[in-house]
């Protein structure tokens, strides 16, 4: 297991006792990532990134091809420095994994996040759209990672970069593609689900049905982008994030009902919709 200071990367120091938001990258991607949101965020906020094996200073380290294993190193790293609270924002496959490791902290008796921000990924327990792609011979596979338009087009057309991306980038997929979901209890955190208008990856249907995952409050921001709003709508995206963080552990507070069935408890979240246009 490698050492806290090689998973996590200290973005903005913060103010000591301030909430701690605490970021997962989508497939492929690493802590650079989020190397912009240090300067949009308030000065008091605590940002640190996850550094997954395979990427940026560990490049040479080979990485995690299924969830399960990455999530109980994952978690056991993390839970020795939760130091108070903090807020778990995850993108495509980083949310999978957020939540992943929330589960996992449940499992281990650690305190949960004060929240959950689930961006531009489908429930957990809904399946894939599509047949697995990370098994694509290399001209189909990077013809979708041309559809889905988060990799830069001078990547795509750099046959020796993407030489040395591509087993990365199948590993991430493959780490996705290949979870299966397993019925527990709906987490007790708030969870926030964000959705891109024109991602034709994750409906907003799919955003929607995170409610299903928490007994607590439930929300929903849909932003301008597709799948990768992320990046096109940083600075609403990071300001919504902002918000939440300063309203606290009720930020996703709402008015309507749903019902979780993964769960003893029948009540899911209450919900709120609001769009970035």
């Amino acid at each position: 297991m490698g050492s806290a200071t090689s998973w996590i990367t200290s973005l903005k120091a913060g103010s000591p006792g301030s909430p701690r938001l605490i970021c997962f990258p989508y497939a492929g991607g690493g802590s650079a990532v989020f190397r912009n949101w240090p300067s949009l965020l308030h000065e008091a906020t605590r940002l640190c990134a996850i550094r997954l094996p395979g990427r940026e200073t560990r490049v040479k380290e080979a990485p995690f091809r299924s969830l399960e294993p990455l999530v109980k190193e994952l978690a056991n790293v993390l839970s020795g420095v939760i130091d108070g609270p903090y807020v778990f924002f995850g993108h495509s496959m980083g949310a999978l994994i957020a939540f992943a490791v929330s589960r996992e902290f449940r499992r281990q008796r650690v305190p949960l996040p004060d929240m959950l921000i689930a961006a531009g990924a489908r429930a957990p327990h809904l399946p894939l759209p599509r047949p697995p792609k990370h098994d694509l011979p290399d001209p189909l596979f990077i013809d979708e990672l041309r559809r889905l338009e988060g990799t830069p087009k001078e990547a795509l057309e750099h046959p020796e970069l993407m030489e040395l991306m591509l087993p990365l980038l199948r590993a991430d997929f493959a780490l996705v593609e290949t979870y299966r979901f397993e019925a527990e209890a709906p987490l007790a955190c708030p969870i926030v689900a964000f959705g891109g208008q024109d991602d034709h990856e994750v409906p907003i249907a799919d955003v929607e049905a995170w409610r299903l995952h928490t007994t607590s409050t439930f929300s929903y921001r849909v932003f301008p982008g597709g799948h990768f709003f992320l990046q096109e709508s940083e600075v609403e995206v990071v300001a919504e994030v902002e918000k939440y963080l300063a309203r606290g552990p009720q930020g996703a507070s709402a008015t309507a009902h749903g019902r979780s069935k993964w769960g003893p408890s029948s009540v899911g979240g209450s919900s709120e919709r609001s769009t970035g246009r």
